[in-house]
């Protein structure tokens, strides 16, 4: 188990009867690498061990929650394509210069790698649904692609009101690994979403029924504790059983089987005719120019702006 005194990505600390854990690399939006699950789950499992702690609070620092999975490796440290493979081979499946050259006819793209790779990380952020005590997350500024599994896989949701959420990699390059979107929303609504690409304000969000309350920034944090309190008084075993007794309607709506084809489909999206393209851009002219340019035509129209 990741050991708590080297945490890389992420902070812990407990407060009271609150553990807090702290997304912890603001100068990359707070995106996601290998060691983030892992090192989420031993957050979690301290929590849970913890007599002291009721309720855990997920948050972010800096300008926002978090951008989803670090792959502007050429940027600085940290990035995905700099991550050892969780398997021992050369380079992430998710690093676009690796995908680029699997894309190459001598090269093979091996499924049941990216498969090991990527269930794992799911294994690590639903380790805030499976966690014996609650999770409220708190969302400011963003929380897109990957980014968003953390925060559906936690019990509630408190947002800033301006706040944008969603899974644009839908569009290329992307399907929700943990497929919470239909648990948390409902077919239609996710159906909507994922079609699309398209994110929503933390005030849709919650008209939505993805998050329980939002709130301006000024306001956000005094909810977000407000919230944490509340929960905090309710005995430990009342917590543990409630939650035991309502995650089984997403057990019984058959989440472990969307989950499977969620993470096996993810590398399929990753290695189709236009995911190829998308890596080779990436390489070409970086990451950034590459999403921007996939996300320009739709114009980032939320459902209430949507005009056709």
């Amino acid at each position: 188990m990741t050991g708590l005194d080297t945490l890389e990505t992420m902070t812990y600390a407990v407060d009271g009867r609150i553990a807090r854990i702290t997304l912890n690399r603001p100068a990359r939006g707070n995106s996601l690498t290998l060691a983030t699950p892992r090192e989420l789950a031993a957050c979690v499992e301290q929590a849970n061990l913890d007599p002291r702690v009721h309720v855990i609070a997920l948050a972010g620092n800096g300008k926002g929650f978090c951008g989803g999975y670090d792959l502007l490796a050429a940027e600085g440290p940290g990035g995905m394509a700099q991550q050892p493979s969780v398997v021992d081979v050369p380079g992430s499946p998710l690093d676009p210069e690796v995908q680029q050259a699997n894309h190459d006819a001598a090269a093979t793209w091996d499924p049941v790698v990216d498969y090991q790779m990527m269930s794992r990380n799911v294994r690590g952020f639903m380790s805030l649904f499976h966690s014996d005590k609650p999770v409220v997350c708190k969302v400011h500024g963003f929380c897109v692609a990957g980014g968003t599994d953390l925060a559906l896989c936690s019990d509630l949701l408190v947002i800033e009101d301006a706040a944008k959420i969603g899974y644009p990699p839908a569009r290329v390059w992307g399907v929700p690994t943990t497929a919470l979107w239909v648990h948390r929303l409902g077919l239609e609504k996710a159906k909507r979403l994922l079609f699309t690409g398209d994110c929503l304000s933390g005030t849709e969000a919650v008209a939505w029924g993805l998050a329980i309350e939002c709130a301006p920034r000024a306001e956000l944090d005094a909810r977000f504790e407000a919230l944490l309190a509340r929960i905090a008084r309710m005995p430990i075993n009342q917590l543990v059983m409630m939650k035991l007794m309502l995650n089984q309607s997403a057990y019984a709506q058959g989440l472990a089987q969307s989950q499977l084809l969620g993470t096996v489909f993810d590398g399929i999206a990753r290695h189709t005719a236009e995911g190829y393209g998308f890596a080779r851009r990436a390489a070409e002219a970086g990451f950034r120019t590459a999403v921007r340019e996939r996300d320009e035509p739709f114009g980032d129209a939320g459902p209430s702006t949507f005009k056709g």
